[in-house]
């Protein structure tokens, strides 16, 4: 999959995301590229688009041990149930060494879960992650 198609597919997925839900699950995502000779923003959306950058390493902080700690495959995700504010949310292994980390700028991941959609808008996400599992982003 080119960026191209995984930001058209990411969009997608969140729209139905946020109908099954009746509100919006993610308001920020931030799809990345983690090498070891260094990582690279390949695309945002969201409402932080001057300042996200300087905080990301931050930012990413409550998901780092999940990243650190599994042997991720591509179409793994996990999420950070307390992360609040500017934290992410979840991410999804979308390709080898490429990352996508979802975040919801006023909700927690425990605040998202109560709400009584929850369990619809997850199809979607398990949808998406499935389309990365089958055709990684390249």
């Amino acid at each position: 999959m080119t960026i191209d198609q995984a930001r058209t597919a990411i969009i997608a997925a969140f729209g139905r995301m946020n109908a099954a839900y009746r509100e919006t699950v993610f308001d920020e995502w931030i799809l990345v590229s983690i090498r070891p000779e260094g990582g690279m923003i390949l695309a945002y959306e969201g409402p932080r688009a001057d300042g996200y950058k300087q905080s990301f390493a931050q930012d990413v902080g409550p998901l780092r041990s999940e990243l650190a700690q599994q042997k991720l495959v591509v179409g793994d995700f996990a999420f950070a149930t307390w992360a609040r504010g500017q934290k992410y949310d979840a991410f999804m292994r979308v390709g080898d060494s490429s990352y996508l980390f979802c975040n919801h700028t006023t909700k927690t991941m425990a605040e998202i879960r109560d709400g009584q959609n929850w369990l619809e808008a997850q199809k979607p996400f398990v949808e998406l992650s499935e389309k990365f599992r089958t055709d990684p982003l390249k």
